[in-house]
């Protein structure tokens, strides 16, 4: 299984979700590959925002050895399920797919917690107070991704 988990500039919530799947995945012994991606180039090179890497390591979790890319439409090639953080980068995300099963690769990731409530993960860039509760969102729906067992949709 090889999964991507995108947001806008690939510093903050993206990040974070690599890093907690990443995570999850060792504990489970899965061989499994994680990154992420933006779906803006602004940050591209740079490394997680401080405050992601801070409530990463509060939580045991080392972020330093990320990059922030952006999304390219041969992603879809690449990976085996694309997990995006908001609607719009859903949209983002979908307008590179060519065909539908890159489509049924998209999944907004909390619709593992709240299937079909098209929930976003908040963008905590502008918010010093909302990356610990970003944490723990996309903990929750890391968790419930990797105990579900069937990770064919």
């Amino acid at each position: 299984m090889k999964i991507l988990m995108v947001c806008l500039g690939n510093i903050c919530r993206s990040p974070l979700a690599e890093g907690i799947m990443k995570q999850k995945i060792r504990e489970a012994a899965f061989d499994w590959e994680v990154d992420s991606a933006g779906t803006g180039h602004w940050h591209a090179g740079q490394l997680p925002d401080r405050r992601s890497i801070i409530v990463a390591g509060q939580h045991g979790i080392d972020i330093t050895d990320q990059r922030a890319r952006q999304f390219q439409a041969d992603d879809f090639e690449r990976f085996d399920k694309i997990f995006v953080m908001d609607t719009q980068n859903l949209r983002d995300v979908l307008r590179h797919a060519r065909s539908d099963g890159h489509r049924a690769k998209v999944e907004l990731i909390l619709d593992q917690t709240h299937p079909g409530q098209d929930r976003n993960v908040p963008d905590p860039y502008y918010d010093d107070d909302g990356f610990e509760e970003v944490f723990e969102m996309l903990d929750r729906a890391c968790e419930l991704f990797v105990a579900r067992g069937d990770w064919s949709t």
